[in-house]
């Protein structure tokens, strides 16, 4: 008689051990401004590290309504991976210790070369890109540049599709297999114009022609009645999906990165 057949064991993805797993506080983030808890989570003999962000530890935000931040965070991640670009580590909404919240992928950074710098120069050098003049001290000013990085190109794309209001250098995590990841999503999707970010060095400058072909293919995906925009709709209002479907449509239009609009300070403080 021929043995059985071995079945492999199943592979748990990060979605399912994030939104199943058992999850264990471990301690706090203390310099976050909202509550943000580092954890442990378990799911059939899986465990990985995880942030979990309770909608009751969120502070107040006179642009935003109360306890929506979580959601707004589960929202970027989805448009992310609807881009095909993986720019935000996986992320999901679910019940914990301290209640509803997001929980994510906990990524650790490697010190890769700096993808932002202050150098002394008028102009930036080869291969970096001008944000802005900053003040160093003592009535100095220095040239704040960051990497012309191609994964950055990609992010600074994404922050235009979410309307992201807090790009800073500090939620920039550069992974040692090369990738390069974005947190800390959640004062996103309003429904007027608050870009605030450091990456501004390809302002104006056309869109890639792999990014045209991405927005393409997300405003197809958002289209009313498709998978991704119902799962939107859990998320944020009926007036922002409306908003964000208008932001893919103008940079389609325009096939250019949008430039500081004035109307809202273009750099987030601190911008770390």
């Amino acid at each position: 008689m021929s043995a059985p057949e071995r079945i492999p064991p199943r592979s748990v993805t990060a979605t399912e051990l994030l939104t199943r797993g058992e999850l264990t506080v471990r301690g706090r983030v203390r310099e976050a401004s909202n509550a943000v808890l580092y954890c442990s989570v378990s799911y059939e003999g899986e465990e990985a590290a995880c942030v979990y962000k309770p909608v009751a530890g969120e502070r107040p935000l006179w642009d935003f309504p109360d306890g929506t931040l979580a959601q707004r965070e589960v929202a970027a991640y989805e448009i992310s991976e609807a881009m095909g670009w993986s720019l935000i580590p996986p992320t999901v909404l679910r019940d914990g210790p301290y209640g509803e919240g997001m929980c994510q992928l906990w990524i650790e950074s490697d010190a890769e070369p700096s993808l932002l710098a202050l150098v002394e120069e008028e102009e930036p050098g080869e291969g970096w890109k001008a944000i802005t003049f900053a003040e160093v001290g003592e009535g100095r000013t220095a040239l704040l540049v960051h990497a012309d990085d191609a994964r950055l190109r990609r992010l600074a794309v994404l922050d235009a599709v979410i309307n992201n209001a807090d790009r800073k250098g500090g939620h920039l995590l550069p992974t040692g297999e090369g990738r390069l990841y974005g947190i800390d999503h959640g004062v996103t999707f309003n429904t007027d114009g608050k870009l605030r970010t450091l990456l501004w060095g390809w302002a104006g400058e056309p869109l890639t022609a792999e990014a045209g072909e991405v927005l393409a293919r997300l405003a197809g995906d958002l289209a009313p009645g498709t998978v991704l925009a119902a799962r939107l709709a859990e998320l944020i209002t009926s007036a922002e999906l409306e908003a964000l479907r208008a932001r893919v449509a103008a940079l389609r239009t325009s096939g250019r990165h949008p430039e500081p609009s004035g109307e809202w300070p273009a750099i987030p403080w601190p911008p770390v």
